[in-house]
Order: structure tokens, then sequence, then C-alpha cells
């Protein structure tokens, strides 16, 4: 059984609510020189987002390739193609900074992407409340 429309409605608030207060955990990571974390937080803040989007509009990913993906075919025309492939970027540098040894991420890599980040999460909010 699927749930209720204002479960559905619950949930998409938690999510943008969740990468909303993931996003604001990167100035205390970038005060601490915490770059690899400054990256996975930047990354789940859009993904969160990212999810609460689809899942208003009724779709069922949830894999990270998946959302990335949707976000390409179904919103490509909506979403500003930039923020989308910043998206691209953030989930990219995620993966090397969780799962590579030895990478090396620095406030070069990390600075540039917390503004498109931001604006990812507006567009995201500002579809959602559509």
């Amino acid at each position: 059984m699927g749930m209720s429309e204002e479960e559905k409605k619950s949930l998409v608030a938690y999510r943008l609510e969740k990468g909303k207060e993931t996003l604001a955990e990167i100035p205390i990571l970038i005060e601490n020189h915490l770059w690899r974390n400054a990256a996975n937080r930047l990354y789940y803040a859009c993904f969160y987002a990212a999810s609460a989007l689809l899942m208003k509009d009724g779709y069922q990913e949830n894999s990270h390739n998946g959302i990335k993906s949707v976000l390409s075919s179904r919103y490509g025309n909506v979403i500003d193609k930039c923020l989308i492939k910043k998206y691209g970027i953030l989930f990219n540098m995620r993966q090397r900074g969780d799962y590579e040894d030895w990478a090396i991420l620095e406030e070069e890599d990390i600075i540039p992407l917390i503004e498109p980040a931001n604006r990812f999460i507006t567009e995201m909010e500002r579809l959602i409340k559509l």
C-alpha cells in the first residue's frame, strides 16, 4: 500500500529541510579545513533536495545515479543546466572523497561549489512549491 498524499507532502518537506540543514554544516567544515567532509555534505544537501522534488512529482527513484539521470532527462528544460552540471560535479567529488584512497580535496575544490549548491537547493524548493 502506498503512502497518502499527506504522508508524501510531509516526506517531501522533511527531505527539503534535511537538505537545508545539511547545507548549514558547510561553514563549520570549512572553518576546520575538512574538505572531503564538506564535499560529502554539499553533495548530500543537494541530493536530499533533489530527492524531495522527484518524490513530489511522483518519481520513485532513490539511487544516486538514478536521481542524477532523472534530473537531466526530466528537468533539463526547467532547471538551469549549469546547476545540473554542478550537481554532477558534486556527485563525482563526493565519490572521490568517500571512496578513493588518498583522494585529496582542497579549499579551491570546495569553495566554488558552495554558491551553486545554495542555488540548486533554492531551485528545488521553488519547483516543489509550484
